[in-house]
């Protein structure tokens, strides 16, 4: 049988549409596609895409922050609702639907943004303090201090969201951003715990500011003195508490009692790092 005659072999530039033709039965790309990219618009854009997260969460926090600026100043007066979001809406001039996109709870989910963002704003200052050679105890009412300060100006929207968090539908969020607060002030301040001792300080330090914002929602004398002196009051109660558990601790017979306790207790670990939830409501920190 003669020899097929051979087909004369095409040449294609890179340029040539069809020269990517060649690669159908294969699945690799086109030629074009590994080309200079930078020629390409559709390449640049595809390139641009990773960045299109970060870019929706900085405009989210943006969004959120000005909507939360614009609803201060209303909040005296009608307090954390669904009225003083549709205000802040307005003022801030920004579309309604991503305002009940970001928060579609209303001023419930206004109020727990304003009170992250003033723990966000608490780690920062911390952080920025030189507390070296401060007992622990007195870095912990430095926090405290410092967080009542920087909602001085806003008392009245402090009062106003204590009160929301005061009834039993918002219990929960409130004993939620008072663990926030004191969650904020434990990491910044470099606690390392991993057992059962990470809960039980978060859960002291809640108690403590718990009582201490409600003393300082009362006290208007310039400075605060009078409830800086109730935190450190209600720490040195806290740090006798502590003294007899180490009383405790070291008696034999409180030991052999306190052996099976402490074997389950050795179990428990902090939470681990949950991912960033993206649906609405839910803001990251």
């Amino acid at each position: 049988m003669p020899d097929s005659p051979e087909k004369p072999q095409e040449v294609r530039t890179p340029g040539d549409p069809a020269s990517g033709s060649a690669n159908a039965s294969t699945g690799a790309p086109p030629d074009d596609s590994l080309g200079d990219s930078s020629r390409d618009p559709k390449a640049q854009d595809t390139k641009a895409q990773p960045s299109d997260g970060a870019d929706e969460a900085g405009a989210g926090a943006d969004l959120r922050a000005r909507l939360i600026a614009a609803a201060l100043p209303h909040v005296p007066f009608d307090g954390w609702t669904e009225k003083t979001r549709r205000f802040a809406t307005q003022d801030a001039g920004i579309e309604p639907g991503l305002a009940r996109f970001e928060f579609p709870r209303g001023g419930l989910d206004l109020l727990i943004a304003f009170h992250n963002t003033r723990d966000k704003a608490l780690a920062g200052r911390i952080a920025a303090m030189d507390l070296e050679g401060l007992r622990f105890r007195d870095k912990v009412a430095v926090a405290i201090d410092t967080r009542l300060d920087l909602v001085a100006t806003e008392k009245d929207a402090v009062r106003r969201g204590a009160a929301l968090f005061a009834l039993p539908p918002y219990a929960a969020e409130g004993a939620r951003a008072l663990w926030h607060t004191a969650d904020t002030i434990w990491n910044v301040l470099g606690d390392t715990s991993d057992d059962y001792n990470w809960y039980s300080k978060r859960a002291t330090l809640s108690a403590i500011y718990s009582s201490v914002l409600l003393y300082w929602l009362g006290d208007d004398e310039p400075g605060f003195p009078r409830t800086r002196d109730f935190t450190r009051r209600r720490i040195d109660d806290l740090m006798r508490f502590e003294k007899a558990k180490a009383k405790l601790r070291a008696n034999p017979f409180a030991q052999a009692v306190l052996s099976g306790p402490r074997k389950l207790l050795a179990h428990v670990r902090p939470p681990v790092d949950l991912p960033p939830r993206d649906l609405p409501g839910w803001q990251k920190d």
